[in-house]
């Protein structure tokens, strides 16, 4: 079908499996819709100044936000005297030449240097000790102290198997151990989107143990998981499956869920890549037909079309037990796509995109 490598396969192998999904019109006719577009009243900042800033985080002390690149380094806003600075870098091989892109670090020009600069994903503080938690894509769950630095390994391996795409972390545990997610088994960051199409479920959630500085599976053949997020009484942990549209213990999503995060009064926001396609349903089901329609010898942007996905941004707010409590959008996608992750932080949410070049802030509550 595609002698010329010309579709989104290209010679990669691929061998689809049926997804454990909700039906589109079960989650889609019950879904509130965000009328008013609230989300298209924020506004963009740090416009080419971030590139690709997954994961937000601010210090014990209130400063920053401190986020990931997609050059490789951790950077944290330091005002507008100094604008932003390097932070944190999560490999003693990372050099200006090779991996500072500016704004083409979001590219495909990145691609073939990301395993060696590092890609910081989800990002921690401990609130006690001031030390900075990273989830990288390449070199798995690191630390570096409160004065940053080049950070320190801590999990690469688990289970006998390497650590093969960190994505996301949780607030750090009262007795000191850490949640994080593992991908997949088979792909890493750069060919992500094959686990998308495939429907595998090869992932996992893992916890490192800081007393025997070990990591154990804490649960096994996971659909996609990026977010995970520890219960303000630390007794549940909720984790998002994107390939499932669903976050863990809460609820189905209309869309592909990223990153979870608590505000202060006990509630998750969660970030939605995009709204589920209409025409999902058969080839979520039929496995055999995944695999002829993503070897059509088109590019992803028009199969996607095609199936009538839609990359505009959505976040969802939930209570603790599940309940659904905010739904805002920006429907003709003003604000920004591919969002990543929300902190809802002094009046103000951040977002944060893994694919662009900005961070977008709205006042929340609404004015």
């Amino acid at each position: 079908m595609d002698p010329f490598k010309m579709g989104p396969l290209g010679r990669h192998d691929f061998r689809p499996v049926k997804h454990d999904i909700a039906p589109y019109k079960q989650v889609m006719d019950k879904w509130p819709r965000d009328q008013k577009g609230r989300l298209g009243n924020g506004r963009l900042e740090f416009e080419d100044q971030v590139f690709g800033p997954e994961s937000l985080e601010f210090d014990s002390f209130g400063c920053g936000p401190y986020t990931g690149l997609a050059d490789g380094r951790v950077v944290r806003w330091m005002g507008e005297a100094v604008g932003w600075e390097t932070f944190a870098l999560v490999t003693a091989n990372w050099s200006e030449k090779r991996c500072a892109r500016g704004v083409d670090s979001t590219t495909a020009k990145q691609r073939k240097h990301e395993k060696q600069c590092g890609r910081p994903l989800g990002l921690r503080f401990d609130k006690k000790t001031g030390n900075l938690y990273i989830a990288d894509a390449y070199y798995g769950l690191l630390v570096v102290g409160p004065e940053g630095g080049v950070a320190v390994p801590l999990a690469t391996h688990a289970a006998g198997d390497q650590i093969l795409f960190a994505y996301d972390l949780d607030d750090i545990h009262e007795n000191g151990s850490i949640f994080f997610t593992d991908t997949s088994k088979r792909y890493d960051r750069v060919n992500h989107f094959f686990i998308l199409l495939g429907g595998e479920a090869t992932s996992r959630l893992l916890g490192y143990d800081p007393q025997t500085k070990t990591t154990h599976v804490v649960l096994d053949g996971l659909a996609f998981p990026n977010g995970v997020q520890l219960s303000k009484d630390q007794s549940s942990l909720l984790f998002t499956e994107t390939t499932n549209c669903r976050v863990e213990l809460v609820a189905d999503l209309p869309g592909f869920p990223n990153n979870v995060r608590m505000n202060d009064e006990a509630q998750f926001w969660i970030a939605l890549d995009c709204y589920r396609a209409s025409a999902e349903g058969v080839l979520t089901h039929n496995p055999w037909m995944r695999s002829i329609y993503f070897r059509i010898p088109m590019q992803m942007s028009i199969l996607a079309r095609v199936m009538g996905m839609r990359m505009y941004t959505v976040i969802t707010l939930f209570s603790e037990n599940g309940e659904l409590l905010e739904v805002v959008e920006d429907p003709k996608g003003v604000v920004m796509k591919l969002v990543s992750e929300v902190r809802e932080v002094k009046g103000r949410l951040w977002i944060g995109t893994v694919a662009h070049n900005h961070i977008a802030i709205l006042p929340y509550p609404y004015n």
